[in-house]
């Protein structure tokens, strides 16, 4: 029986290391990442009046530099930027949600959702794994564990220390282009009066700008990534990916 656990101790701290080498393989050089839920055209007619107003908030928790990356962009394609949105002939505006680490089927459904549209909250979930086990049935079952303590506590610390790590950053985009026509458009909301009843608002309104809208996100993946290091250059993506719309 004894021999029974310490093969499976010893098996088991082998898994462990080999899983440990191969991640940190598979992941020891900086992917980034950079997308564009919907594909935005602007009117080519347009391109000569290059003045635009920038907006971006950040409602997420972490500090981030993407306006000036962003302002400095367009500056260098020949664009004015002004702080009058009514002289503006484009106005950028946009909104950070979300930034800090990813799960990476979270990461891939976030890039398929519109703007608008619901982070789910598995985007910024932790995956915490643990072995337990408590037993008084058998002495050589403690001896076992005994075993596995001193063969592989080595091949435990290095899987420990071995993380695949993956930080996003998710921004919601809505760009207003002047129109030399009215554009009619309508709003409509849903507002819940008590627990049976709902109410349905429709505003039309016409306005002369046409809007686009859409949802970037950039991601960073490497072993033992530090959000330090991941941020940078997420933002020089999403401030590039932005300034490629004009």
């Amino acid at each position: 029986m004894l021999l029974k656990y310490l093969f499976l101790s010893v098996t088991f701290s082998t898994c462990i290391g080999c899983a440990a080498t191969q991640v940190a393989l598979e992941n020891k050089k900086l992917k980034i990442e950079t997308q564009m839920t919907d594909t935005i055209f602007l009117d080519i007619e347009n391109r000569i009046k290059k003045t635009i107003y920038v907006d971006i908030r950040n409602t997420s928790t972490q500090d981030i530099n993407v306006e000036s990356l962003l302002i400095y962009n367009l500056k260098t394609k020949g664009y004015t930027i002004t702080n009058t949105p009514e002289e503006a002939f484009y106005i950028l505006q946009g909104n950070i949600l979300y930034v800090g680490k990813t799960d990476p089927s979270a990461l891939r459904e976030s890039s398929y959702d519109n703007y608008g549209s619901a982070i789910g909250g598995s985007i910024a979930g932790a995956v915490v794994g643990g072995i337990t086990g408590e037993s008084s049935t058998s002495a050589a079952y403690g001896a076992g564990i005994g075993a596995l303590t001193q063969a592989g506590i080595g091949d435990l610390v290095i899987g420990s220390l071995v993380k695949n790590v993956t930080y996003t950053i998710v921004t919601d985009l809505m760009i207003s282009e002047q129109s030399t026509q009215s554009v009619i458009q309508t709003l409509e909301s849903e507002l819940q009066q008590g627990k049976g009843a709902k109410i349905k608002q429709t505003l039309e309104s016409a306005v002369k700008r046409k809007r686009y809208q859409t949802r970037i996100v950039a991601s960073a993946n490497k072993v033992n990534l530090e959000i330090e290091d991941a941020l940078p250059i997420m933002e020089e993506g999403i401030a590039r990916s932005i300034s490629g719309i004009f």
